[in-house]
């Protein structure tokens, strides 16, 4: 069953509520099962720097939409990694931490009691932070969940949402997949590498994709590679590269407002004037006319 979660409630000083006093305000959505054993939250966030206290519970956090460039603070600064649409973060219960905000933040947030982690054997999968890892299939989830809440109530409804969050909790706690689609050998060897690079490349658009670094992670040779890619493909390893990336500008440029320049860095292009022309090139328009297109639409 789901309930409304009272955020002012001064029983249930739970972890939702104290991000509510930390951001002095409470979360657009929120919804609790009837036992308090998870709590689910949008929450809307602006500029700022924050401080959070340790919560009671670990905190699975998904970025929705808003700026590709939120950071944590890391031992004596702010992190090189950034928080950008799609990202999740696990923090641990009762660890503080500090968020760097500078924009718009749009974020789902789902917290699990410990005792059902206890239970679930998985505490130590929670005992560490970890901060902004990509995750498409959360990222899917909660977007489904809150498309749901936004619909008119009905038992059927309910249930529904009941079932995606029952989802979203057994995917965080299984925690990082150990293999992927790409892991399963298929009848071709080759094949399965390929399927991996892709995978691999499609994961971490932003990392340094050499040919050369990528032929010896698959034990054949630079040519070899360059043929059976094309083969599989019909592109070669640095087009798919690069596609990939592009892919991932047009969905930062239309689910954010991180300048072009952030967007170039956070993809691994060497400039900016070098991502607009690759821009340009893929989709016929410029990185500023795509987003202004996609804003209107």
């Amino acid at each position: 069953m789901i309930t409304a979660c009272n955020i002012a409630s001064p029983s249930a000083w739970h972890g939702e509520a104290i991000i509510a006093d930390t951001l002095r305000r409470g979360p657009e959505v929120s919804l609790e099962s009837s036992d308090g054993r998870w709590r689910f939250s949008r929450w809307r966030q602006f500029v700022g720097s924050y401080a959070l206290p340790g919560l009671p519970d670990p905190l699975f956090v998904v970025q929705l939409a808003g700026k590709a460039n939120v950071r944590t603070w890391d031992r004596d600064g702010w992190s090189d990694d950034a928080a950008y649409p799609g990202a999740a973060t696990i923090v641990p219960a009762t660890m503080q931490t500090r968020w760097l905000v500078d924009g718009e933040l749009d974020v789902i947030t789902l917290s699990i009691d410990s005792d059902e982690l206890r239970s679930a054997s998985v505490l130590d999968q929670f005992s560490r932070m970890r901060f902004a890892f990509n995750d498409p299939l959360g990222s899917a989830l909660s977007r489904q969940i809150l498309a749901e809440l936004y619909e008119p109530e009905s038992g059927a409804r309910d249930i529904y949402v009941a079932s995606l969050i029952d989802a979203l909790k057994a995917h965080m706690l299984r925690g990082p997949a150990r293999t992927t689609a790409a892991d399963f050998p298929v009848s071709a060897f080759s094949s399965y590498r390929i399927h991996h690079m892709m995978d691999t490349i499609r994961r971490h658009p932003e990392a340094e994709h050499s040919l050369e670094k990528m032929a010896a992670d698959a034990g054949i040779t630079p040519s070899h590679l360059c043929r059976v890619f094309r083969k599989a493909t019909n592109m070669t390893p640095h087009q798919f590269v690069l596609k990939t990336r592009l892919e991932r500008a047009q969905q930062m440029l239309a689910q954010s407002d991180a300048p072009m320049n952030v967007i170039a860095e956070l993809l691994g292009f060497g400039s900016q004037s070098s991502f607009n022309r690759a821009f340009l090139k893929f989709c016929g328009e410029t990185p500023s006319c795509y987003r202004n297109r996609r804003s209107l639409s």
